[in-house]
């Protein structure tokens, strides 16, 4: 496979955001383009929200009055703010992806990778047997997880019939409780995309990455507090993803 004619474009959350993991990849298979839509604090789904007795929901990036994305996470009583934050999310980084490739301002993927779920609060999972119903889009549930999930992967596969896709699977953090949550995010995805049949990618069971040898709050072998790769983890990260992605291209 020469990767050097590949478009390569990715999304996720801070774990993904600017150089790191995907830049490993995007270095190691020698891919044409790396485009990284990612933005940290970012979840899969649809929100909503109370902001000083105001609802704040999810738009769409095309509504006329857009309020832009912000990957903020302190305490914050700004209701734009807060509606910024509830448009990071995997769908809105997609429709504003799609948007860019149209207008040129990012080239037609031939690769997207997704590494999202990090951040995805346990209530929100949804069923991923009820988000695969039926062949079209209309009806899926945007504000849970695995309805988020299913709709990333096939608005990307629609838009782009010749884009591979792959999920990664959130790495293990230092906390136990954190590694217990995400193994449900890893059953969603995992799910997921069996049912669209595209590629799952187990960082969190293969990178090398684990709680083991990682302190909450503090510097371990490969996290710098508990939870964002060091440069060595980055890498450990990228090296995986780079040698699951070139073994299962074809």
């Amino acid at each position: 496979m020469d990767f050097s004619k590949l478009n390569f474009a990715v999304d996720g959350d801070s774990i993904t955001q600017g150089d790191q993991w995907s830049a490993w990849v995007h270095k190691l298979l020698g891919f044409a383009t790396h485009t990284n839509v990612a933005v940290g604090s970012s979840v899969w789904y649809k929100r909503t929200e109370c902001v000083n007795g105001t609802y704040v929901t999810t738009q769409d990036f095309d509504d006329p009055d857009f309020a832009g994305i912000s990957g903020g996470w302190e305490p914050t009583d700004d209701v734009n703010e807060m509606q910024m934050r509830m448009n990071n999310c995997a769908v809105v980084h997609i429709q504003r992806f799609i948007a860019g490739v149209k207008k040129g301002e990012f080239p037609v993927p031939d690769v997207f990778a997704f590494a999202m779920g990090t951040n995805d609060a346990p209530e929100k999972a949804g069923c991923a047997e009820r988000a695969l119903e039926g062949k079209s889009l209309d009806g899926v549930d945007l504000f849970c997880e695995a309805g988020a999930i299913r709709w990333c992967i096939q608005t990307i596969a629609e838009n782009f019939p010749e884009c591979r896709i792959f999920l990664l699977t959130p790495i293990q953090a230092a906390d136990p409780g954190m590694n217990r949550k995400n193994r449900v995010v890893c059953e969603n995805i995992e799910r997921i995309a069996r049912g669209l049949s595209v590629q799952v990618i187990d960082t969190f069971g293969g990178c090398g990455i684990t709680e083991k040898f990682e302190t909450e709050g503090g510097e371990g072998r490969y996290l710098r507090d508990g939870l964002h790769p060091k440069e060595n983890g980055q890498e450990r990260e990228g090296r995986f993803a780079a040698a699951m992605i070139k073994s299962k291209m074809y």
